[in-house]
Protein backbone atom coordinates (compact mmCIF):
# COMPACT_ATOMS: atom_id res chain seq x y z
CA UNK A 1 0.00 0.00 0.00
CA UNK A 2 1.21 3.52 -0.63
CA UNK A 3 2.83 4.59 2.10
CA UNK A 4 1.19 6.73 5.48
CA UNK A 5 2.87 10.26 5.72
CA UNK A 6 2.05 10.40 8.96
CA UNK A 7 3.81 7.35 9.89
CA UNK A 8 7.77 7.31 10.70
CA UNK A 9 7.95 3.85 10.42
CA UNK A 10 5.95 3.51 6.82
CA UNK A 11 9.65 3.16 4.66
CA UNK A 12 9.98 0.54 6.75
CA UNK A 13 6.78 -1.33 6.66
CA UNK A 14 6.73 -0.53 2.06
CA UNK A 15 7.17 -3.85 0.53
CA UNK A 16 5.62 -3.33 -2.71
CA UNK A 17 8.13 -4.37 -5.72
CA UNK A 18 10.40 -1.24 -6.78
CA UNK A 19 9.99 -0.30 -10.71
CA UNK A 20 12.83 1.49 -12.63
CA UNK A 21 12.28 3.15 -16.05
CA UNK A 22 14.95 3.38 -18.29
CA UNK A 23 14.44 5.27 -20.99
CA UNK A 24 16.62 7.61 -23.44
CA UNK A 25 16.55 8.97 -27.15
CA UNK A 26 16.70 7.19 -30.38
CA UNK A 27 20.25 5.51 -30.45
CA UNK A 28 21.12 6.49 -26.78
CA UNK A 29 22.51 2.79 -26.21
CA UNK A 30 19.61 1.47 -24.23
CA UNK A 31 20.00 -1.78 -25.53
CA UNK A 32 23.62 -1.70 -25.06
CA UNK A 33 23.25 -1.38 -21.18
CA UNK A 34 20.87 -3.65 -20.85
CA UNK A 35 22.50 -6.60 -22.49
CA UNK A 36 25.79 -5.83 -20.34
CA UNK A 37 23.03 -5.30 -16.90
CA UNK A 38 21.27 -8.71 -17.64
CA UNK A 39 25.30 -10.46 -17.40
CA UNK A 40 25.34 -9.11 -13.65
CA UNK A 41 24.20 -10.97 -10.76
CA UNK A 42 22.85 -8.77 -9.01
CA UNK A 43 19.64 -8.65 -11.55
CA UNK A 44 18.99 -11.87 -10.14
CA UNK A 45 14.93 -11.50 -9.47
CA UNK A 46 14.45 -8.62 -12.14
CA UNK A 47 11.76 -8.99 -14.69
CA UNK A 48 12.58 -6.42 -17.64
CA UNK A 49 9.91 -5.15 -19.88
CA UNK A 50 10.98 -4.02 -22.93
CA UNK A 51 8.86 -1.96 -25.18
CA UNK A 52 9.06 -2.16 -29.21
CA UNK A 53 8.02 0.06 -31.93
CA UNK A 54 6.15 -1.01 -34.61
CA UNK A 55 4.76 -3.97 -35.69
CA UNK A 56 8.56 -5.74 -36.26
CA UNK A 57 10.43 -6.44 -33.60
CA UNK A 58 14.16 -5.07 -32.79
CA UNK A 59 15.02 -4.30 -29.64
CA UNK A 60 14.33 -8.01 -27.83
CA UNK A 61 16.36 -10.04 -31.20
CA UNK A 62 19.65 -7.64 -29.73
CA UNK A 63 19.16 -8.67 -25.88
CA UNK A 64 21.09 -11.86 -25.02
CA UNK A 65 19.08 -12.62 -22.12
CA UNK A 66 15.18 -13.88 -23.15
CA UNK A 67 13.64 -16.02 -20.40
CA UNK A 68 10.71 -16.78 -18.43
CA UNK A 69 11.09 -12.94 -16.84
CA UNK A 70 11.89 -10.86 -19.64
CA UNK A 71 8.59 -9.67 -20.93
CA UNK A 72 8.23 -8.02 -24.84
CA UNK A 73 5.67 -5.22 -24.83
CA UNK A 74 5.05 -5.75 -28.69
CA UNK A 75 1.64 -3.50 -29.20
CA UNK A 76 3.29 -0.30 -29.59
CA UNK A 77 4.96 2.62 -27.74
CA UNK A 78 5.01 2.29 -24.55
CA UNK A 79 3.97 5.64 -23.80
CA UNK A 80 0.55 5.26 -26.32
CA UNK A 81 -0.35 1.46 -24.67
CA UNK A 82 0.31 2.06 -20.57
CA UNK A 83 -2.99 1.20 -19.70
CA UNK A 84 -3.21 -1.93 -22.30
CA UNK A 85 0.11 -3.88 -22.11
CA UNK A 86 2.05 -2.86 -19.60
CA UNK A 87 -0.51 -2.77 -17.24
CA UNK A 88 -1.35 -6.22 -17.87
CA UNK A 89 2.32 -7.25 -17.64
CA UNK A 90 2.88 -5.99 -14.31
CA UNK A 91 -0.20 -8.10 -13.55
CA UNK A 92 0.59 -11.23 -15.00
CA UNK A 93 4.05 -10.65 -13.08
CA UNK A 94 2.46 -10.43 -10.07
CA UNK A 95 -0.05 -13.03 -10.22
CA UNK A 96 3.10 -15.40 -11.49
CA UNK A 97 5.24 -14.73 -8.33
CA UNK A 98 2.23 -14.84 -6.58
CA UNK A 99 1.86 -18.52 -8.00
CA UNK A 100 6.03 -19.09 -7.27
CA UNK A 101 5.96 -19.04 -11.42
CA UNK A 102 8.62 -16.55 -10.97
CA UNK A 103 11.33 -17.12 -8.69
CA UNK A 104 11.59 -14.25 -5.92
CA UNK A 105 10.67 -11.28 -7.86
CA UNK A 106 12.30 -8.54 -6.29
CA UNK A 107 12.26 -5.43 -8.82
CA UNK A 108 11.41 -4.32 -12.48
CA UNK A 109 12.94 -2.64 -15.00
CA UNK A 110 11.15 -0.94 -18.03
CA UNK A 111 12.93 0.55 -20.97
CA UNK A 112 10.43 2.59 -23.48
CA UNK A 113 11.48 3.83 -26.75
CA UNK A 114 13.31 6.47 -27.58
CA UNK A 115 10.38 8.22 -28.69
CA UNK A 116 8.35 7.72 -25.54
CA UNK A 117 7.55 10.31 -22.59
CA UNK A 118 8.13 8.93 -18.96
CA UNK A 119 5.31 10.57 -17.41
CA UNK A 120 2.23 8.18 -18.66
CA UNK A 121 4.13 5.50 -17.67
CA UNK A 122 4.60 6.97 -14.22
CA UNK A 123 1.28 8.01 -14.12
CA UNK A 124 0.26 4.61 -14.74
CA UNK A 125 2.12 3.48 -11.78
CA UNK A 126 0.62 6.13 -9.25
CA UNK A 127 -2.66 5.98 -10.30
CA UNK A 128 -3.85 2.59 -11.45
CA UNK A 129 -5.15 0.66 -8.36
CA UNK A 130 -3.82 -3.22 -8.45
CA UNK A 131 -0.06 -1.66 -9.77
CA UNK A 132 0.03 1.38 -7.17
CA UNK A 133 -0.83 -1.41 -4.32
CA UNK A 134 2.22 -3.41 -5.28
CA UNK A 135 4.83 -1.72 -7.15
CA UNK A 136 6.03 1.29 -6.45
CA UNK A 137 8.37 3.97 -8.78
CA UNK A 138 11.93 3.49 -8.14
CA UNK A 139 13.52 6.38 -10.11
CA UNK A 140 13.44 7.48 -13.99
CA UNK A 141 16.98 6.81 -15.57
CA UNK A 142 17.71 8.66 -18.96
CA UNK A 143 20.12 7.29 -20.85
CA UNK A 144 22.15 10.59 -23.05
CA UNK A 145 24.45 9.54 -26.06
CA UNK A 146 27.33 11.73 -25.25
CA UNK A 147 28.13 11.75 -29.38
CA UNK A 148 24.64 13.05 -30.23
CA UNK A 149 22.95 14.88 -27.33
CA UNK A 150 23.99 18.58 -28.09
CA UNK A 151 21.96 17.98 -32.11
CA UNK A 152 19.44 15.55 -30.28
CA UNK A 153 18.53 18.27 -27.05
CA UNK A 154 17.83 21.05 -29.71
CA UNK A 155 16.02 19.47 -32.28
CA UNK A 156 14.04 16.91 -30.12
CA UNK A 157 11.13 18.18 -26.93
CA UNK A 158 11.36 13.95 -26.37
CA UNK A 159 14.87 14.04 -25.72
CA UNK A 160 15.10 17.08 -23.46
CA UNK A 161 11.81 15.89 -21.56
CA UNK A 162 13.30 12.57 -20.69
CA UNK A 163 16.21 14.50 -19.40
CA UNK A 164 14.43 16.60 -17.18
CA UNK A 165 11.98 14.11 -15.50
CA UNK A 166 15.29 11.46 -14.92
CA UNK A 167 16.50 10.80 -11.36
CA UNK A 168 19.65 9.20 -12.65
CA UNK A 169 21.14 10.34 -16.01
CA UNK A 170 23.47 7.88 -18.17
CA UNK A 171 25.76 9.65 -20.26
CA UNK A 172 26.39 6.97 -22.99
CA UNK A 173 29.14 6.33 -25.64
CA UNK A 174 31.56 8.41 -23.65
CA UNK A 175 34.65 6.48 -24.79
CA UNK A 176 33.75 7.89 -28.54
CA UNK A 177 33.40 11.24 -27.19
CA UNK A 178 36.30 13.82 -26.12
CA UNK A 179 36.68 15.31 -23.07
CA UNK A 180 35.74 18.87 -24.42
CA UNK A 181 32.06 16.98 -25.91
CA UNK A 182 31.28 15.39 -22.68
CA UNK A 183 32.01 18.34 -21.14
CA UNK A 184 29.55 20.26 -23.34
CA UNK A 185 26.79 17.54 -22.40
CA UNK A 186 27.21 17.51 -19.01
CA UNK A 187 26.52 20.98 -18.71
CA UNK A 188 23.63 20.98 -20.95
CA UNK A 189 22.12 18.38 -19.21
CA UNK A 190 23.03 20.09 -15.90
CA UNK A 191 21.27 23.05 -17.03
CA UNK A 192 18.42 20.98 -17.88
CA UNK A 193 17.86 18.89 -14.99
CA UNK A 194 20.72 20.29 -12.20
CA UNK A 195 19.44 17.72 -9.26
CA UNK A 196 20.26 14.65 -11.26
CA UNK A 197 23.62 12.67 -10.46
CA UNK A 198 25.23 11.75 -13.68
CA UNK A 199 26.97 8.92 -14.38
CA UNK A 200 29.48 8.76 -17.32
CA UNK A 201 29.36 5.16 -19.41
CA UNK A 202 31.83 3.71 -21.50
CA UNK A 203 30.74 0.15 -24.19
CA UNK A 204 27.66 0.50 -22.14
CA UNK A 205 28.97 -0.85 -18.81
CA UNK A 206 27.22 -0.07 -15.66
CA UNK A 207 27.06 -1.20 -12.54
CA UNK A 208 22.76 -2.21 -11.12
CA UNK A 209 23.16 -0.37 -8.14
CA UNK A 210 24.54 3.12 -10.78
CA UNK A 211 20.69 3.06 -11.80
CA UNK A 212 18.76 1.10 -8.83
CA UNK A 213 17.95 3.08 -5.91
CA UNK A 214 17.47 6.44 -7.28
CA UNK A 215 15.00 7.73 -4.88
CA UNK A 216 15.40 9.31 -2.00
CA UNK A 217 15.25 6.38 0.13
CA UNK A 218 17.76 3.76 0.52
CA UNK A 219 16.52 0.59 1.37
CA UNK A 220 19.46 -0.63 3.25
CA UNK A 221 18.10 1.92 6.19
CA UNK A 222 21.53 4.46 5.53
CA UNK A 223 20.56 8.10 6.42
CA UNK A 224 18.99 9.59 3.69
CA UNK A 225 20.77 11.95 1.68
CA UNK A 226 18.16 14.63 1.08
CA UNK A 227 21.06 17.38 0.02
CA UNK A 228 21.26 15.06 -3.32
CA UNK A 229 18.49 14.27 -3.82
CA UNK A 230 16.61 17.33 -3.54
CA UNK A 231 19.64 18.96 -5.73
CA UNK A 232 18.58 22.74 -4.53
CA UNK A 233 22.07 23.61 -4.78
CA UNK A 234 22.69 22.48 -7.81
CA UNK A 235 19.67 24.27 -8.66
CA UNK A 236 20.84 27.57 -7.15
CA UNK A 237 24.06 27.30 -9.18
CA UNK A 238 22.78 26.96 -12.07
CA UNK A 239 20.50 29.88 -12.03
CA UNK A 240 23.63 31.97 -10.21
CA UNK A 241 25.51 30.86 -13.73
CA UNK A 242 22.73 32.24 -16.06
CA UNK A 243 20.68 34.84 -13.64
CA UNK A 244 18.47 35.09 -16.91
CA UNK A 245 15.70 32.68 -16.87
CA UNK A 246 15.70 30.31 -19.95
CA UNK A 247 11.82 30.10 -20.24
CA UNK A 248 9.92 31.59 -23.19
CA UNK A 249 5.95 32.62 -23.20
CA UNK A 250 4.81 29.93 -25.67
CA UNK A 251 4.74 31.68 -29.46
CA UNK A 252 7.21 34.27 -28.38
CA UNK A 253 11.61 34.77 -28.47
CA UNK A 254 11.53 32.64 -31.86
CA UNK A 255 14.03 35.23 -33.12
CA UNK A 256 17.39 36.15 -31.01
CA UNK A 257 16.82 39.78 -29.47
CA UNK A 258 19.72 42.07 -30.67
CA UNK A 259 22.32 41.76 -28.52
CA UNK A 260 21.96 38.75 -27.52
CA UNK A 261 25.14 36.67 -27.25
CA UNK A 262 25.96 33.55 -29.29
CA UNK A 263 26.22 31.64 -25.96
CA UNK A 264 22.63 32.49 -24.68
CA UNK A 265 21.04 31.46 -28.57
CA UNK A 266 22.62 27.97 -27.87
CA UNK A 267 21.70 27.40 -24.23
CA UNK A 268 17.90 28.35 -25.58
CA UNK A 269 17.87 26.41 -28.30
CA UNK A 270 19.37 23.45 -25.92
CA UNK A 271 16.73 24.28 -22.76
CA UNK A 272 13.69 24.81 -25.11
CA UNK A 273 12.29 26.94 -22.94
CA UNK A 274 12.99 24.67 -19.79
CA UNK A 275 14.34 25.59 -16.48
CA UNK A 276 14.68 25.25 -12.92
CA UNK A 277 14.01 27.31 -9.31
CA UNK A 278 13.58 26.94 -6.10
CA UNK A 279 10.85 28.33 -3.78
CA UNK A 280 10.81 28.27 -0.09
CA UNK A 281 8.10 29.21 2.60
CA UNK A 282 9.47 31.17 6.02
CA UNK A 283 6.11 29.62 8.56
CA UNK A 284 4.95 26.20 8.62
CA UNK A 285 2.59 25.77 5.58
CA UNK A 286 -1.29 24.52 6.44
CA UNK A 287 -1.70 20.92 4.54
CA UNK A 288 -5.25 21.59 2.97
CA UNK A 289 -4.62 24.98 1.96
CA UNK A 290 -1.02 24.00 0.42
CA UNK A 291 -2.88 21.35 -1.29
CA UNK A 292 -5.83 22.54 -3.06
CA UNK A 293 -2.80 25.38 -4.71
CA UNK A 294 -0.63 22.47 -5.29
CA UNK A 295 -3.82 20.86 -6.91
CA UNK A 296 -4.68 24.03 -8.99
CA UNK A 297 -1.19 24.79 -10.22
CA UNK A 298 -1.36 21.11 -11.59
CA UNK A 299 -4.86 21.41 -13.19
CA UNK A 300 -3.72 24.60 -14.92
CA UNK A 301 0.19 24.29 -15.58
CA UNK A 302 0.79 20.36 -15.49
CA UNK A 303 1.11 19.65 -18.67
CA UNK A 304 4.48 22.62 -17.93
CA UNK A 305 5.51 21.32 -15.12
CA UNK A 306 8.25 18.42 -15.54
CA UNK A 307 9.32 17.55 -12.03
CA UNK A 308 8.65 19.09 -9.14
CA UNK A 309 10.70 18.09 -5.29
CA UNK A 310 9.93 19.32 -2.36
CA UNK A 311 11.07 19.36 1.51
CA UNK A 312 7.68 20.67 3.88
CA UNK A 313 7.48 21.78 7.42
CA UNK A 314 3.59 21.22 7.88
CA UNK A 315 2.01 22.76 10.47
CA UNK A 316 1.29 20.62 13.57
CA UNK A 317 3.42 18.01 12.04
CA UNK A 318 6.90 17.51 13.93
CA UNK A 319 8.21 14.96 10.82
CA UNK A 320 9.58 16.62 7.71
CA UNK A 321 7.04 15.75 4.51
CA UNK A 322 8.25 15.13 1.45
CA UNK A 323 6.89 15.86 -1.98
CA UNK A 324 7.22 14.83 -5.62
CA UNK A 325 5.35 15.27 -8.99
CA UNK A 326 5.61 15.01 -12.61
CA UNK A 327 3.43 16.85 -14.54
CA UNK A 328 -0.07 15.94 -12.98
CA UNK A 329 0.75 13.02 -11.19
CA UNK A 330 1.72 13.60 -7.43
CA UNK A 331 3.19 10.65 -5.79
CA UNK A 332 1.99 9.07 -2.28
CA UNK A 333 3.07 11.31 0.33
CA UNK A 334 5.68 10.96 2.70
CA UNK A 335 7.84 11.66 5.53
CA UNK A 336 11.62 11.66 6.95
CA UNK A 337 11.82 10.19 10.28
CA UNK A 338 13.35 13.72 11.31
CA UNK A 339 14.64 16.89 9.87
CA UNK A 340 18.59 16.67 8.65
CA UNK A 341 20.78 17.94 10.49
CA UNK A 342 22.88 20.80 9.57
CA UNK A 343 22.32 23.46 7.12
CA UNK A 344 20.10 24.22 4.92
CA UNK A 345 17.68 21.97 6.87
CA UNK A 346 18.15 23.90 10.28
CA UNK A 347 15.86 26.77 9.33
CA UNK A 348 13.12 24.02 8.85
CA UNK A 349 11.67 26.22 5.81
CA UNK A 350 9.52 24.63 3.08
CA UNK A 351 11.48 24.05 0.09
CA UNK A 352 10.44 23.38 -3.09
CA UNK A 353 12.60 22.44 -6.18
CA UNK A 354 11.02 22.73 -9.89
CA UNK A 355 11.68 22.01 -13.50
CA UNK A 356 8.99 23.47 -15.87
CA UNK A 357 8.92 24.58 -19.16
CA UNK A 358 7.25 27.75 -20.69
CA UNK A 359 6.22 28.78 -16.82
CA UNK A 360 7.53 31.78 -15.08
CA UNK A 361 8.51 31.40 -11.66
CA UNK A 362 6.21 34.23 -10.64
CA UNK A 363 3.07 32.48 -12.09
CA UNK A 364 4.05 29.58 -10.06
CA UNK A 365 4.78 31.61 -6.73
CA UNK A 366 1.48 34.15 -7.23
CA UNK A 367 -0.72 30.38 -7.27
CA UNK A 368 0.66 28.94 -4.02
CA UNK A 369 0.89 31.87 -2.02
CA UNK A 370 -2.52 32.78 -2.82
CA UNK A 371 -3.67 29.60 -1.32
CA UNK A 372 -0.92 29.22 1.65
CA UNK A 373 -0.96 32.89 2.82
CA UNK A 374 3.01 33.14 2.53
CA UNK A 375 4.73 34.75 -0.42
CA UNK A 376 7.39 32.12 -1.14
CA UNK A 377 10.46 33.77 -2.56
CA UNK A 378 13.44 32.07 -4.32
Amino acid sequence: MPMNASDPNAQEADRRIPVTILTGFLGAGKTTLLNHLLRQPQMEGCAVLINEFGEVGVDHHLVEKVDESLVVLDSGCICCSVQGDLVRALKGLFMRALRRELKGLRRVLIETTGLADPAPVIHTLLSEPFLSERYRLDGVVTAVDATHAREQLASHNEAMRQVAMADRLLLTKCDLASEEVRAEVAALVSALNPGARQVEVEQGRVAPEQIFDCGLYDPGGKTPDVAAWLGEEAVRAVRRASPAPAWRRPGAGQRAVSGESADAQVSERHSAGVHSFVLCFDEPLAWYEFSDGLSLLLQVYGGRILRIKGLLNVAGDPQPRVLQCVQHSVYPATSLEAWPDGPPYHDRRSRLVFIVRDLAQEEVASILGSFTGQVPHA
